[in-house]
């Protein structure tokens, strides 16, 4: 049976993936904490509050669907996922392991439940938007979730999508876009200049709606206005921070992708209020 929580029930579970996240990545010495932790609100959300899906038949064919195409976050996916019930709690802490399902970027051929395979960034926009269309053509009434990494969207596969989806008017596609401000080598403003992001996306012909990307009201009625959106795809950008819950990783682009220590796992854990 799917979980879904109420509005108020909701921060607890975004601490829960949070907790998650630490303990895996810290347990595997390796991963991405800055950029799961940041997506947070967002995929606990859609996971335990909006998507529709059974996490015994992940299969099912009028499931919405969620694709993380910032493949490197998925700690937190895989979080929500276990949270859900799509596989046992205690297996996530088998991240990263030689021949686990709960790889270091997300498998769909070996955890049922991935919608598709990413990490090799800015494909899943792509990938998305062919779900959203094939939903439409089959006349369900499936959604198709993606959410973009900030310095993902420096690729130019992300545009063409973009071009594609309002041009086919793909109003069943919502991205979510976590602005989180920081990459692998450092603050995008300083890599590649991503703004004005909202004009941006509006000029490509996108519903848009920029927001508080770890405040539920905002997220939620942003969710709401996109599935009303029957003409054109929709984007929220979700202005967050990289590192959120754990105070000496906020901001700090050295997180991106490095394994909190043993000290730093119990110190962030204390923060989370999992401890």
């Amino acid at each position: 049976m799917q979980l879904k929580l109420s509005r108020e029930e909701l921060p607890g579970m975004a601490a829960k993936l949070r907790a998650h996240v630490i303990r895996m990545i810290a347990k595997a010495e390796s991963g991405h904490p800055g950029g799961s932790l940041s997506a947070a609100e967002v995929v606990t959300s859609l996971y335990f509050h909006v998507m529709e899906y059974d996490p015994k038949d992940p299969q099912r064919e009028d499931r919405d669907r969620f694709i993380m195409s910032k493949g490197h976050a998925c700690p937190v996916l895989y979080a929500a996922m276990a949270e859900a019930g799509f596989f046992a709690k205690e297996d996530l802490l088998t991240l990263r392991e030689l021949g686990s399902p709960l790889q270091g970027h997300p498998d769909k051929v070996r955890l049922p439940g991935i919608e598709a395979s990413t990490g090799s960034l800015g494909q899943g926009l792509s990938i998305g938007m062919g779900m959203a269309l094939a939903s439409r053509l089959d006349q369900r009434k499936s959604m198709t979730y993606v959410m973009l990494g900030d310095g993902e969207i420096d690729e130019g596969q992300i545009w063409e999508a973009a071009l594609a989806a309002a041009h086919f008017k793909v109003s069943n596609l919502v991205v979510f876009l976590d602005a989180n401000q920081q990459q692998l080598d450092g603050w995008t403003h300083e890599i590649m200049n991503l703004e004005p992001l909202t004009t941006k996306w509006e000029s490509f012909g996108w519903h848009v709606q920029d927001i508080d990307g770890h405040d539920f009201d905002q997220i939620l009625d942003a969710i709401d206005k996109a599935q009303g959106e029957k003409d054109k795809p929709s984007i929220v950008i979700c202005r967050t921070i990289k590192g959120k819950g754990v105070s000496f990783m906020e901001g700090d682009v050295e997180f991106h992708g490095k394994a909190p220590t043993k000290e730093e796992t119990e110190l962030a854990l204390s923060e989370i209020g999992k401890g």
